[in-house]
Parts: structure tokens; sequence; C-alpha cells
């Protein structure tokens, strides 16, 4: 059998066009393909329950799927109801936090005047009416958080539904890729598309627990320093973290914001050293031992993901797109000729390193994953 090499130009130019061809049709279809791999990640974390249900207590798979699917609007519904309560309560409290915060900004303002000996009227007049515009305009500060979480009644019928799907014919779409393949390949396939499958379980699992324990530490913080509004700021920076680094920039600035509106100036600082303290707890704890390293994306293509993600889908682009690479690794990893690519895309493997391990107590070790 002759196989056709082509040349190295002819092969890039294929692949930079499959690239374009291909984010195209990501960008093309924003309203289906967005849902959809939303619910896949969702179903990858009721697999283990839906799998329960039909193996333990012999459920047919129609009746595990309906527990899952009600079980998940629980949720859907808690966290609107909880975020909702929240920003209505936000909402009441802006004429206050205008008028506090223009109180400390015109402290700040005569403070500077004294301490410099400057005439610094001007200048501040127009940072003062700057950040009474900003204030006043609830559209701007609640329309970032409302833009995150409201999704649209379109994007969360389509995610409903493709959930009910995939978890129905699951085994269906498994035998699809499977039997894609020659016969030959078919063993490999099918140990490839099981590692995968557990792979991406434990690595959104993990996230989700990673969100939980941030979202948990940050509320514990804001409420030691007595910032307003410490548990959804929290339960905020918990989701915002999944987009690694600019996430918990994000969160810093807006919890800073609301503490200078609410506090002194300086609880700005304590809450900014707080933040630095639950970052690096995330990173060299929480994120190793929740989530693993194998499935760690490089700081370089993790914001590379970010901007791409964001032009595709918007928001909505800028949560997907982590988990998207972190799968798109673990198969490139699994496939003969694409693991350069695969190691490309995580940190810098070191042979010497050992597992971290804390012991809790004498029956209770935790140890760093792969």
């Amino acid at each position: 059998m002759n196989v056709l090499r082509l040349p190295f130009l002819v092969k890039l130019t294929l692949v930079i066009a499959s690239i374009l061809g291909f984010g195209y049709l990501l960008a093309l279809g924003e309203s289906i393909l967005a849902p959809f791999f939303l619910a896949f990640l969702m179903a990858m974390i009721f697999l283990p329950f839906a799998n329960f249900l039909e193996q333990k207590l012999k459920f047919p798979r129609s009746f595990s799927t309906i527990f899952s699917v009600m079980i998940l609007l629980i949720v859907i519904t808690g966290l609107i109801f909880f975020f909702g309560s929240q920003i209505s309560s936000f909402s009441k409290d802006i004429p206050q936090l205008t008028e506090q915060a223009t109180h400390v900004f015109n402290d700040l303002q005569r403070w500077v005047s004294r301490t410099f000996n400057v005439n610094i009227d001007e200048q501040f007049a127009y940072l003062d009416e700057g950040l009474k515009k900003l204030l006043s305009s609830t559209g701007i500060i609640l329309g970032f958080t409302l833009g995150i979480f409201s999704t649209g009644l379109g994007f969360l019928a389509f995610f409903i539904l493709f959930f009910i799907f995939i978890l129905n014919y699951r085994r269906i779409l498994n035998n699809f890729i499977v039997n894609v393949f020659t016969e030959k390949h078919k063993s490999s396939v099918q140990e490839v598309v099981s590692e995968v499958r557990i792979m991406t379980k434990r690595y959104i699992i993990g996230l989700c627990l990673q969100v939980i324990i941030v979202s948990i530490l940050t509320t514990t913080v804001l409420t030691i320093l007595g910032v307003k509004y410490a548990i959804l700021l929290g339960v905020l920076t918990g989701l915002l973290n999944v987009i690694p680094y600019i996430g918990i920039f994000i969160s810093l600035l807006i919890s800073c914001f609301i503490a200078f509106a609410t506090n002194t100036p300086s609880t700005c600082i304590y809450v900014a050293i707080g933040y630095v303290i639950v970052h690096a707890i995330d990173g060299n704890i929480i994120l190793p031992f929740v989530v693993g390293s194998k499935v760690k994306i490089n700081a370089l293509f993790s914001f590379i993901g970010i901007l791409v993600g964001e032009h595709l889908w918007g928001i909505a682009g800028m949560f997907l797109c982590i988990p998207a690479i972190a799968i798109i690794k673990i198969i490139f990893e699994r496939v003969e000729g694409l693991q350069p690519w695969g190691k490309l895309l995580g940190e810098e493997e070191k042979p010497d390193k050992k597992k971290k391990k804390y012991k809790i107590t004498k029956k209770i070790t935790l140890e760093e994953m792969d």
C-alpha cells in the first residue's frame, strides 16, 4: 500500500485551513454547540449517579435520566434563587454604596491635596464625576454579574434537552465512536474512549469541588474582614476562578470595590492579601489534590483559550474553554502521534518530583492526584 507523502508547506496549509474552518463552524453554531458542550460536562458529573441507579437499583435508563434531570433542575433553581435574592439585595443598597463611596473618595482627595500640597481639584473633579456615574449606573455593576449567570431561556432549554439526550443515548454515542474505526483499531479506540471518559469525569468533578472550596475560603475571609455581601462575592469568586488568572483578578477588583464602598480603604488591602492567600492555597493544594496535574493547562494556552473562547462564544466560551482544552489534552496524550501536542498544552514535567502528601489524622492522608 502506497502512502501519499505531502510536502511540509502543503501539510501546514491544510492544518491552518482546517483550524480556520473548524473555528468558523464553532462560531456559526454557538447557539447549539455551547449548550451541547455544557450538557456534556454536566452529563459526565451525573454519569456515576445514573449508573448507580441502573446497576445497583435496577432502574430503567429513562427513569435514571429523569431522576438526574430532576436533581439538575433543583440545583439550577437553587442557584437562580440564590443569585436573584443576592442581586436584589445588592441593588437596594446602591444609593447607600454611592453615598459611602463618594464620601470616602472625597476624604481621599482632601488627604492627597494636604499631603502633597498640590491643587488637584480639576483633575479629581473628572474622576469624581466618573465614579458617581459608575456607582449610579446599576446596569454596569449588575450587568456583569447577570451576564455571567443569566444565559437566557433558549440556552437553558437547549442545555436541558441535550443533557437528557446525552445521558439517555450515551451507549449509542459510545458505540458510534468505536465503530467508526476499523476492526483492528476497535480495542485501542475503546481503551482511549474509556480513559478519556474516566479522566474527563474526574476533571469535571474535581473542578466543581475546586469551585466549592474556593467559594467557602473566600466567603470566610471576606466575612472575617467584615465585607458586605461576603457570600455573593465568595460564590462569584469560586465560579470566576474557573477562568485561570483573569477570573481571580476580576473577582478581586469587584471585592475591593465593594470593600472600598462599604468599609475603610485599608480594608481593600486586607482583601487583596486574603485573595493572594486563597489563590496560593488553590494553586498549591486544592488544584493538585482535587483536580490533578495530568489535566493542568499551562498559563500560555489557558490565556489563549480564554481569548479564543470569548471571541467564539462570549462569556460562556471563557468558562467552557478550559474544560475543552483539558479534554483535548487528555485525547492528545492517548493518541499515537499526538502526544507532543498534549505535552505542549500541559505544564513542564519534572520526572523526579514526588507526590505531595498531607497527613490529616492517623487514618486520613491527602495525596496529590496524577
